[in-house]
């Protein structure tokens, strides 16, 4: 195992040098209600991302129904609870993906990883802190609303993602997510992905829509990403266990995720502190 973790390491910081050293940066990625295809969402806008020549590493933080191998296909040896338990590297618990995408499951049994005690805890963040500056992002996969622990993670990263539906009721919590992450800190960044439109004309109305109401009462602005069709191919590439953007390259689906990631480098991107940053907020923010 230590074997297989060195090759790894070795192998993700082949051909670096100092200059060429990556600025980490962290996206959570969430949802108010489950069944909007976060996850779906988040493991093809990663793969669209490596596409791009991008280092990714998808961090699966949904603490009690953790599924990103389930939808690559792959099965986890090891998660980051083993990691704690059994006091392993976290290079040791970090799978690689199709084309080189890496992850790492959260395991269902670590639900209640921020009450572990000041030693594991300690663990958790030095082994993590040993990713910063291999990989470009780090895309961690949140829970459906607003545990205390996703809480942490959205106000802890440097971008979140809010994945919604034009269903009235994901509009609903999608909402309640944003008024909550507001009220602990104004200055999260939030863009919105409108997942499942019939229609771009319906993504961009349930998109303006939703910008509408927390301008009107919360006084704060957030863009929209883009829009994701729904398409046949999507649910039949979870059957196969593939992700769209690869089992079906060309369809509806696959084209809007690319226009996303596009949109998504586009954006101006501010100092971040990296793994370093993220680890203190996530000590600090309540």
């Amino acid at each position: 195992m230590i074997d297989q973790a060195k090759q790894l390491r070795d192998k993700v910081l082949q051909k670096k040098t100092k200059k060429e050293r990556r600025q980490t940066r962290i996206i959570a990625v969430t949802s108010g209600k489950g069944g909007v295809g976060k996850s779906n969402f988040a493991i093809n806008f990663a793969l669209s991302l490596v596409q791009q020549n991008k280092k990714v590493l998808i961090f699966d933080v949904d603490l009690g129904f953790a599924n990103v191998d389930v939808l690559l296909g792959r099965s986890n040896k090891e998660s980051i609870a083993s990691m704690i338990e059994k006091d392993l590297s976290i290079w040791e618990i970090i799978e690689e993906g199709p084309n080189g995408l890496l992850f790492i499951s959260g395991g269902t049994g670590f639900n209640d990883m921020f009450r572990l005690d000041e030693t594991k805890m300690n663990k958790f963040f030095t082994e993590l802190s040993t990713i910063q500056g291999t990989v470009d992002y780090i895309i961690l996969d949140t829970g459906a609303g607003l545990s205390y622990e996703n809480l942490r993670f959205i106000l802890a990263a440097d971008d979140v993602i809010l994945v919604t539906t034009p269903e009235p009721t994901s509009i609903t919590d999608a909402y309640s997510i944003v008024k909550m992450v507001h009220a602990k800190d104004q200055n999260v960044h939030m863009k919105l992905i409108i997942n499942q439109c019939t229609s771009e004309k319906e993504g961009k109305q349930t998109a303006d829509n939703f910008k509408k109401v927390t301008e009107q009462f919360l006084n704060k602005q957030i863009g929209t990403l883009g829009f994701i069709p729904s398409d046949v191919n999507v649910p039949n590439a979870v059957k196969k266990q593939v992700p769209f953007l690869l089992a079906f390259p060309n369809c509806h689906a696959s084209q809007a995720m690319q226009n996303v990631t596009s949109e998504f480098l586009q954006l101006p991107v501010a100092y971040k502190l990296g793994i370093k940053g993220f680890l203190l907020k996530m000590l600090f923010k309540n």
